[in-house]
């Protein structure tokens, strides 16, 4: 914009942001922290609880994935309550909750008592994992919001790399359930500083509550992902699998037609005819779907393939997030979307998870030094392209609907999340029971070990599971690869689309008068 006649510079505009805006964005990303250190612990843990607990498999992916399947399904009623009554005060409540369940699940006795623990933490992540964004879009404008949320990814970065360092040290000198009780109080500081920092903000039109819509999209979404993790256990095509995602999928349709009916929708579905919209959910799904099948299938190859302890495990997988951490705190992602624009970021990114994916699959089957490369090139892909699309998707949703387009961007994040530790983990045990068929009634590899005659058939019991892990992470890289071109092609296709309406409107608005001076 050039100067006024005059000769004056203007003066800078000022930002439209909250005052302490900086502040309340390290308080919600301390809040968000929470939640990701326990996730990725849990990930470390997996060889403790299967050994303390004596967990099979399928209890560890219960283990993993019952916080997801609640989490997914109370999403989009945790933030349409957060729009509805107030985001500061559900952000307060999800740290409470949280808290609470992580003491519940560091006591617990019995893979069941886990299990149940981890669904009461779920609860509170919904909370916390849609406030925090919803805030964020509240407090920062135009001009700064992609730097927000560019460093709101890099906290999720740090909680990726530091949770497993943490799990490690965690175990290595104190029992397993130390991984949970750390939580409380980082959970407590965060409570106490958003109570002091945090701005209350909701939806002024006062929406009702939308009860209908919670309940059906909290029943469909977790009959969806119960089917996607019995799926391996009980077989694709079993009655139980069958009638829960055809369960689920019924009530997602009912809850599509309600919402396009009620009178307060908790979900416009107007909002799925943006392709930008689909596009970037799309994309989500998959960055997610890579991450987290990806770090499940890991930390067993770092432990069970190649051998080593759980906190060294964790300094190995460090990298991928490390590589985010740097790119975000740089500024490279968000220059990076200013440049070349959304669709071609994405792509970029997208491009960079697969290929990273297959390196890990390719080259890092008996030695770290080709994981290593692939995780750096995967967590370059992640640092391009997950700033961009949780902005495409929140850009996409009026700002007093914050809550719940947190609420869809965490949904399709958790439940790709849940997607990848049970198709890829699917993968992994199909491909393992073709190479080594004695194997098959073994629940867990330390089992297989276990069972295993010679230490020539531990070996090969080593090397068919070595097999099954490039496997599946090579099907990851296709996954991701595929997908991430298509959600950038619907992005480009709206913003085609976007540019013919605006040049159309400037047409029939006619050439501009100037005004003459006074």
């Amino acid at each position: 914009m050039t100067a006024p006649a005059t000769g004056h510079t203007p003066p800078a505009t000022p930002s439209r942001g909250h005052p302490q805006r900086w502040l309340i964005l390290g308080v919600i990303c301390l809040a968000q922290l929470t939640v990701l250190l326990d996730n990725t612990v849990l990930n470390v843990a997996i060889p403790s609880l299967t050994t303390e607990l004596h967990a099979s498999s399928a209890d560890i992916q219960w283990m993993i994935n019952a916080y997801s399947l609640v989490q997914s399904g109370l999403l989009l009623t945790a933030g349409s309550a957060a729009d509805r009554y107030g985001r500061k005060k559900m952000l307060a409540a999800g740290l409470v909750l949280f808290g609470v369940g992580s003491l519940v699940a560091g006591l617990a006795q019995s893979s069941a008592q886990l299990i149940a623990a981890r669904a009461g933490m779920g609860v509170g992540g919904a909370l916390l994992m849609t406030t925090t964004l919803a805030v964020i879009m509240q407090i920062f404008d135009d001009s700064e919001r992609v730097r927000a949320i560019a460093l709101w990814s890099t906290v999720s970065s740090l909680g990726f790399a530091t949770g497993p360092l943490l799990g490690g040290f965690m175990l290595d000198h104190f029992w397993w359930g130390a991984i949970f009780l750390i939580n409380i109080p980082v959970a407590v500081l965060a409570l106490v500083a958003v109570l002091t920092l945090v701005p209350e903000s909701r939806n002024p039109a006062g929406d009702r509550p939308d009860l209908p819509g919670a309940v059906l999209s909290t029943i469909g979404m977790a009959a969806v992902v119960y089917a996607i993790i019995s799926g391996p256990e009980h077989g694709w095509t079993s009655g139980q699998v069958l009638l829960a995602a055809g369960t689920g999928v019924a009530v997602l349709a009912a809850f599509a037609w309600w919402e396009l009916r009620a009178p307060y929708p908790m979900l416009d579905m107007h909002f799925f005819r943006d392709q930008r919209f689909i596009g970037a959910v799309a994309g989500s799904i998959l960055v997610a779907f890579g991450m987290g099948g990806s770090l499940y299938l890991l930390t067993q190859h770092l432990q069970f393939v190649l051998g080593y302890d759980p906190l060294d495990a964790g300094l190995r997988t460090a990298p991928l997030a490390v590589t985010v951490v740097v790119l975000n705190l740089a500024g490279v992602g968000a220059r990076l979307l200013m440049k070349l624009g959304t669709p071609r970021t994405i792509a970029l990114g997208m491009t960079l998870v697969a290929a990273g994916l297959a390196g890990i699959a390719t080259l890092g089957g008996h030695s770290y030094g080709g994981m290593l490369l692939g995780l750096v090139v995967m967590g370059a892909g992640i640092a391009l392209s997950g700033p961009a699309m949780a902005n495409a998707i929140m850009s996409a949703i009026p700002p007093e609907k914050a809550g719940v387009g947190a609420g869809v961007n965490g949904t399709m994040a958790e439940f790709g999340n849940g997607l990848g530790v049970a198709v890829l983990g699917a993968v992994l045990n199909s491909r393992f029971a073709a190479l080594f068929p004695a194997a098959v009634g073994a629940v867990s590899l330390p089992a297989a070990m276990a069972s295993a005659g010679s230490e020539g058939e531990r070996d090969a019991i080593r090397d068919a599971f070595a097999s099954g892990l490039a496997t599946s992470q090579l099907v990851g890289a296709v996954a991701v690869l595929v997908g991430g071109l298509l959600a950038a092609l619907l992005l480009w296709r709206a913003e085609r689309t976007d540019a013919r309406a605006a040049e159309l409107r400037k047409e029939q608005a006619g050439p501009s008068v100037p005004v003459p001076p006074e």
